[in-house]
């Protein structure tokens, strides 16, 4: 078989870069990662048609020119909106039963089949330049997220009448028929569209839902009728490599696949219930999440403070919070800040969520002993800088955690407390010893989330007093400040928010505070004295972030309580 030609030296072959510029990708390669195409036309060497003639060259695909070749009336009608937009292609010939798409990655021509299974027709794949794929669908299939109703409304008539088609008893048929696929395609796509974070299937004795999250918050599709449940879980089933026949067990799988031309990972779980499946799709787009510290939301000096945690020699640094609040996505950015040619990162963690160039990544898998604990004794032995432990779950990880501390290894982990002092508490009800905690304990973070107003639609209004006090603030202290709210936009999908941002406390543990902990003092003490050493409550950061107009009222008054 022969060796794959690299994208450099067809680019060089084909006359439009020489050895120099393809030894100064590499070199920024080495140092920041990422695709040496991508990097040739980020430093001008290439333009985007250029590295689409290389790919397809280089996948033995033909390559198109989408403003010479504009695609043909009649394959833009064999394939729908949804398909189109979901797998980022455009069907541009039709010739019998064969339909040509083309596609901006040839790693993504694995969808080809599956748009086969859609259209009903042999999918021939050939590659066009991205921004050109983009542009013709913009042109030719609308993305208007008011249509929805009426997009589901259309699949599930289309599904109705392919109905006496396949033999309702037989799942595997149905999984793979047209209407099937083209319906799960729609809602991953309305999901992936949304930025949303998970999508429930939800069957009911007389009605199926179909959820999915949204910064946080459920929102509920336009469902298609409940004896379509059965079908659209087997397709999903199918696509997770699960056992479509074994309805009474719970199963996890893994779906992966392309999402707008965008490789996207599924984590699924099936749960049995009373009328059917339950089944949660947990979507882990790394372009959704932005995994740098300036993303966050921190506030000046806080990101600073947080951006000096990488510089510690040594100790242990726990970010707190409950479930869902941020906590790894905080971590991997203090990790990538940290990234460096010089510096040896490995992660133990349950499980790993996205792949981090040049850090060392091992997934825990308790049901064959991999545990927390027996990972970590490990890591010690691969000789590295900075260890990141997915959570703090018993007195073994922490006690691990802090022989590695001890030993000059920086440690950053999470642990489930509701603020910075009590992760100190929760500590010593693990069996820690105090002078442990205050030999190895550098800081304490705690978090929370909470939805960014719309930029779009954002409009500010001057709190009238009844909202003063329920933040706990008075006219003067509020002075001619204006609050602001989302009036709700297209953009926002008439929500009033776009996105979220962390509110967080930091805790330092300096001299005072260290004595507390060795006098062991209880977590309402450590909270005052760290108040009086000059942390920032999780209250504090929200009311900063309502006075910048970045979220509402509300959602503060949610996720934070005043402590006084």
């Amino acid at each position: 078989m022969a060796a794959r030609r690299l994208i450099g030296q067809i680019l060089k072959a084909h006359g439009v870069i020489h050895e120099g510029m393809v030894q100064e990708a590499l070199a920024i390669q080495r140092e920041k990662g990422g695709r040496i195409g991508e990097i040739l036309i980020g430093l001008g060497s290439i333009q985007p048609a250029d590295l689409a003639r290389g790919l397809a060259d280089q996948a033995g695909m033909a390559y198109l020119d989408l403003q010479t070749s504009p695609p043909e009336p009649a394959a833009l009608s064999r394939l729908d909106a949804v398909t189109a937009r979901t797998f980022g292609v455009v069907p541009v010939s039709v010739s019998g039963r064969q339909l040509t798409v083309v596609l901006a990655d040839p790693v993504n021509a694995a969808v080809l089949s599956d748009i086969g299974f859609a259209t009903g027709m042999e999918v021939v794949g050939a590659i066009a330049d991205e921004a050109q794929i983009r542009e013709t669908l913009d042109q030719h299939y609308r993305d208007e997220p008011t249509r929805s109703k009426q997009q589901m409304k259309e699949l599930v008539a289309e599904f109705s009448q392919a109905g006496g088609k396949f033999d309702l008893e037989d799942k595997a048929s149905m999984a793979a028929a047209a209407p099937v696929v083209k319906l799960l395609n729609y809602v991953l796509y309305q999901a992936i569209r949304d930025k949303a974070s998970d999508i429930h299937l939800e069957p009911f004795e007389r009605d199926f839902k179909i959820r999915y999250r949204v910064d946080g918050v459920l929102y509920e599709l336009e469902a298609p009728p409940a004896h379509l449940a059965v079908a659209l879980v087997s397709r999903v089933k199918v696509l997770a490599d699960l056992d479509i026949a074994e309805t009474r067990l719970p199963q996890d799988g893994r779906i992966e696949l392309a999402v707008g031309g965008k490789p996207v990972d599924l984590r699924v779980s099936t749960l049995p219930t009373m009328f059917g499946e339950s089944t949660v799709m947990r979507i882990l787009d790394r372009s959704v999440v932005s995994l740098n510290l300036e993303s966050i939301g921190l506030g000046e000096h806080q990101l600073a403070h947080v951006r000096g945690f990488t510089k510690l020699p040594h100790g242990i640094v726990l970010v707190t919070g409950p479930t869902g609040s941020g906590k790894t996505t905080t971590l991997y950015a203090v990790l990538n800040e940290a990234n460096r040619e010089e510096v040896k990162i490995i992660t133990t963690e349950d499980p790993v969520e996205y792949d981090l160039e040049g850090i060392v990544q091992i997934p825990v898998n308790e049901e064959i002993g991999v545990t927390y604990a027996k990972v970590l004794r490990t890591i010690l032995r691969q000789d590295p800088d900075i260890i990141l432990v997915g959570e703090i779950r018993d007195r073994e990880t922490a006690q691990i955690a802090i022989e590695a501390s001890l030993t000059g290894h920086l440690v950053f982990s999470t642990l489930h407390t509701n603020d910075a002092p009590s992760a100190i508490t929760r500590l010593a009800d693990m069996g820690i010893e105090p002078f442990l905690i205050t030999a190895t304990m550098r800081e304490v973070v705690a978090q929370r989330l909470v939805r960014r107003i719309c930029s779009k639609c954002r409009t500010q209004y001057t709190p009238a007093e009844n909202v003063l006090q329920e933040l706990q603030l008075t006219a003067a202290e509020v002075g001619s400040a204006q609050f602001a709210y989302g009036k709700g936009c297209e953009v926002c999908n008439f929500t009033g928010f776009k996105g979220r941002m962390a509110l967080a406390e930091i805790m330092t543990l300096d001299d005072r505070l260290k004595q507390l902990v060795l006098d062991r003092a209880s977590s309402s003490t450590l909270h005052q004295a760290a108040r009086e050493s000059g942390m920032k409550t999780l209250r504090d950061a929200g009311l900063a972030a309502v006075f910048s107009c970045q979220t509402t009222v509300e959602e503060v008054l949610r996720e934070t309580f005043h402590t006084g």
